[in-house]
Formats: C-alpha cells, sequence, structure tokens
C-alpha cells in the first residue's frame, strides 16, 4: 500500500491533461485527491455517494453548495454532505484544492 503521495506532481500531471481533478487514494473508507481549476474553467462535478471535505491550497471563486454560495480563499475548508449538489465557480485565479472523502470515490 502507498502511503507517501506527490500533490505537486498530481497537479502538474493535471495541467498536462483534459482532467481537471486527480483521486490519488480510492479506498473503501476514505477517498483523497486535488482539484485544479484554471479560470474561465467549468466544474463538472455530481453529487457524490459519500460526505467530502475541501481544503483551499490556493485560489479565489466560490463553492456553491445546494443554492448558496460560499468565497472561497487560502486555507479554508468547506465540508459537504453526501448527494448534495456542489461546484466551484468564478475564480479569476488557478484555485487548488485538496478533496477527502468518506468513503470510495464513485
Amino acid at each position: 500500500m502507498k502511503i507517501e503521495f506527490d500533490v505537486k506532481k498530481y497537479i502538474t500531471d493535471i495541467k498536462n491533461s483534459d482532467e481537471y481533478f486527480h483521486t490519488f487514494i480510492n479506498r473503501q473508507n476514505i477517498a483523497a485527491g486535488v482539484l485544479v481549476l484554471e479560470p474561465g474553467e467549468e466544474d463538472t462535478q455530481a453529487p457524490h455517494d459519500a460526505d467530502e471535505l475541501y481544503y483551499i491550497i490556493k485560489g479565489d471563486g466560490y463553492l456553491q453548495i445546494k443554492d448558496k454560495d460560499y468565497s472561497i480563499s487560502d486555507g479554508l475548508a468547506y465540508y459537504v454532505q453526501k448527494n448534495i449538489p456542489h461546484k466551484f465557480f468564478g475564480n479569476k485565479k488557478q484555485l487548488i484544492a485538496l478533496y477527502f472523502f468518506s468513503g470510495p470515490d464513485s
């Protein structure tokens, strides 16, 4: 089982791909990954089957959870319950966030 993860490498890999996120742990009881959204890039995620926590490494914009918009900034964390619609939008700078699921990323 892998213990150490190079998030900087995953961020570089994302920039060189058509994806905007990378899940680097995906187990029955936990999943974790990194999301990178460039300005104007659309967050197309659907509600998840597990609770989720986002930690903002850097960026700006908003996280919409249900019908409420939360202003995001470096160092803040956000909790999203399972099956709740949510998405990032309106960032004028590159947005980088770590995400953690209370179960597998499905």
